[in-house]
């Protein structure tokens, strides 16, 4: 089956990993010759979510690497996807379906688009996150 893209691009956290994130993983590289996968550093996820990852990033980005889907494993310093393209370029980046129509997505399209490139919106895996695995953790304590 020929792939539909070249490069591919995907980013997250992948924090205690789970289905959901095998599952975006496979669906990309299931549609690009080349994935690379940014892993959100400790430092990015801190300035955003204001809370720190439970697998520190190198532990992360080693689980992500060995997975067989993925071709590259780069460190995501800066949730500013146009940054990474004008440094390595990708023929599509790979998201989770829950931004699709969102304001902050419409923009990326447009300016992906100015450099050849797009955004391909993959199902959300239902029923599973960080989060929720987070808020098991802390039920468990109780």
């Amino acid at each position: 089956m020929e792939k539909k893209y070249k490069v591919g691009y995907t980013t997250g956290v992948f924090d205690m990993f789970h289905i959901g994130h095998l599952n975006l993983i496979r669906r990309a590289k299931e549609q690009c010759e080349y994935l690379i996968v940014g892993v959100s550093t400790d430092e990015l996820v801190q300035s955003y979510k204001h809370k720190t990852p439970i697998i520190p990033f190198q532990n992360r980005a080693a689980i992500v690497a060995a997975l067989k889907y993925v071709d590259e494993v780069v460190p995501q310093t800066t949730m500013d996807k146009v940054e990474f393209l004008k440094t390595r370029h990708f023929d599509v980046m790979f998201h989770g379906d829950e931004w699709k129509g969102t304001e902050l997505y419409n923009g990326y399209e447009r300016v992906l688009a100015e450099y050849g490139a797009k955004i391909e919106y993959l199902t959300h895996t239902e029923g599973i996150s960080s989060t929720i695995l987070r808020e098991c953790l802390k039920d468990d304590k109780k």
